[in-house]
């Protein structure tokens, strides 16, 4: 496991109405401070990555569908710097994983349907400046194939 990555499971409670998921919660031990609540989802085929954040930290679910979420840790003072982490969350194995500053992240749908995913960094988007570092999804030094062939 990459060092700093926290992974909350979560817990699905259904009756003949539905369905119930707490996700994240202010008094939660992984709870650092509010930023803002986002959904962000990928097709079939299409690969969301890679960026990493210097300052904010994400926290990440998946509410339909099915997510494979990678990481990479490339932060010189790490001591997993150079490790790949790969989670596949779904409401079947319900989850938030918190992914701390300056970790490679990005995701594609785990199956045949888009996957709809909740993040919850713990700062709002800045439009003027994004705190926000790409490298391409397919042509970088991170040892990492993705299954989707399409992206960015």
């Amino acid at each position: 496991m990459i060092d700093g990555v926290k992974i909350k499971k979560l817990k699905v409670i259904p009756d003949e109405r539905g369905r119930l998921m707490e996700i994240f919660r202010c008094d939660d031990s992984l709870f650092k401070k509010f930023g803002q609540v986002y959904m962000t989802t990928a097709k079939p085929g299409y690969v969301k990555a890679w960026h990493y954040h210097k300052k904010q930290t994400d926290n990440f679910t998946c509410i339909k569908g099915k997510m494979k979420l990678v990481l990479y840790d490339d932060r010189e003072s790490s001591k997993t710097k150079g490790e790949l982490q790969e989670l596949i969350i779904s409401l079947d194995d319900p989850m938030l994983v918190q992914i701390p500053k300056g970790v490679y992240h990005g995701f594609e749908s785990a199956d045949n349907e888009e996957a709809i995913a909740i993040n919850t960094p713990d700062l709002p988007y800045n439009h003027k400046e994004p705190d926000e570092f790409r490298v391409d999804p397919f042509n970088n030094n991170i040892p990492y194939k993705w299954k989707g062939k399409k992206g960015g």
